[in-house]
């Protein structure tokens, strides 16, 4: 079972707010003690930007609902939703090459290009 914690805090605004409760919550959990598969880990570190802290700990912070229990199980979807997105490979890409023809056709427009440009210059009036 992966370590985590729950903390909730007070979060003011510019001005002093009329309501002083602490309904944000903070949720803080160890990705190293989760035991992911190394691409999985990768992804999430991609996936999840700054709010993955340098010791592996991913931090989500949930503010937007008026109570405390609403912001929690938000914060908890989200580290489930991120957890979830991280398992998900990408398809793996085919090298492709071009054909001889297309390298054929792109040698003759570079060509045409060059004779439009080579007789271009100064009108000489003789």
């Amino acid at each position: 079972m992966a370590r985590c914690g729950i903390s909730s805090y007070l979060q003011r605004g510019g001005l002093d707010t009329f309501n002083k409760v602490a309904t944000a919550c903070q949720l803080r959990v160890d990705v190293f003690a989760l035991g992911l598969q190394p691409y999985a880990f990768r992804q999430l570190k991609l996936l999840a930007g700054s709010k993955m802290t340098i010791g592996g700990e991913l931090i989500v912070t949930a503010r937007s609902h008026r109570t405390r229990e609403a912001n929690r199980a938000d914060a908890r979807a989200r580290v489930i939703d991120l957890i979830d997105r991280a398992h998900i490979r990408a398809p793996r890409r085919v090298a492709t090459k071009p054909s001889k023809a297309a390298k054929a056709r792109r040698v003759d427009t570079k060509k045409g290009r060059a004779t439009i440009k080579k007789n271009r210059g100064k009108v000489s009036l003789d």
